[in-house]
């Protein structure tokens, strides 16, 4: 990667703290600040990823029992104003929110780093320092959407495309104000598209969820194409993954299971030059 390319990000994690005399804390967030030194101070690009699957705060509870969860799950609602602040109402968000944090919640030294792209970037430091972590022995499960989404960025980074492609697309727009889905990955090249994991095995109650917000899309963009990503292909024999199957396929949901991911990278990169 050409060193021109990359750009100075800073970036800080936010830490839960439930008990500061025990000075014992367990990351939930990442704060990223893209550094603009020729631009106006306004101009910064900042953002934050705060945990949100059920798996990490199961983490959480794990390592502190008391922990509030309220309070955590409220972070993510907290942090959406972000998605309509620029320039300088953001960066006077920012400086409130470092002075206004509560005493369980910190935020850790800055510290900078080079990539060359921004959500790219946001999401590997938030895989390194926040995601749980693989299992005990170096076993990964490779049945879980987090196992698959992981796969997916080491696919796109591969292939190039990681920086066209918009990671955790919100469908409020589409459906409800305040719907928590979001897709895995979007793009735009003429047409609207988006990407989801999905777990044949596991996520009927959210294969129904994904199909009712592709009708949503579709309502109103009817040009948009879906891929639903999953661990394997659907087995003949397995009625839930054949409901699944059927279920995609009256919505026109592509699936493309891991063992074909480099093709679909590819011809992904096809399609967004």
């Amino acid at each position: 990667m050409p060193q021109e390319e990359r750009k100075t990000l800073r970036y800080r994690v936010l830490r839960y703290t439930p008990n500061l005399i025990r000075d014992e804390w367990v990351n939930i967030g990442i704060m990223l600040e893209e550094f603009q030194q020729l631009e106006p101070v306004g101009g910064s690009r900042r953002a934050i990823k705060v945990i949100e699957e059920d798996r990490e705060f199961a983490r959480v509870r794990k390592l502190h029992p008391n922990a509030d969860v309220a309070l955590l799950h409220s972070l993510a609602s907290e942090f959406e104003i972000l998605r309509s602040m620029t320039g300088e109402d953001m960066r006077k968000y920012f400086a409130k929110l470092e002075s206004t944090l509560s005493n369980a919640l910190q935020l850790g030294a800055q510290r900078a780093v080079l990539a060359e792209d921004f959500n790219a970037e946001l999401a590997r430091l938030y895989d390194t320092h926040v995601a749980p972590p693989a299992r005990a022995g170096g076993s990964i499960v490779e049945s879980t959407r987090a196992w698959i989404r992981n796969k997916l960025k080491d696919v796109f980074q591969r292939h190039r495309i990681a920086g066209k492609l918009r990671p955790a697309v919100h469908v409020d727009e589409f459906t409800h104000l305040g719907d928590p889905f979001k897709f895995d990955f979007g793009y735009r090249n003429g047409v609207r598209g988006y990407i989801q994991s999905v777990v044949l095995n596991r996520d009927a109650a959210q294969a129904k969820v994904l199909a009712y917000t592709v009708e949503s899309i579709r309502k109103r963009v009817p040009s948009s194409e879906f891929t639903a990503v999953t661990e394997a292909a659907p087995a003949p024999g397995n009625l839930q993954q054949q409901f699944i199957s059927k279920l995609f396929a009256d919505q026109n949901i592509r699936i493309v299971p891991m063992n074909h991911v480099e093709l679909f990278a590819e011809e992904l990169r096809l399609k967004l030059q």
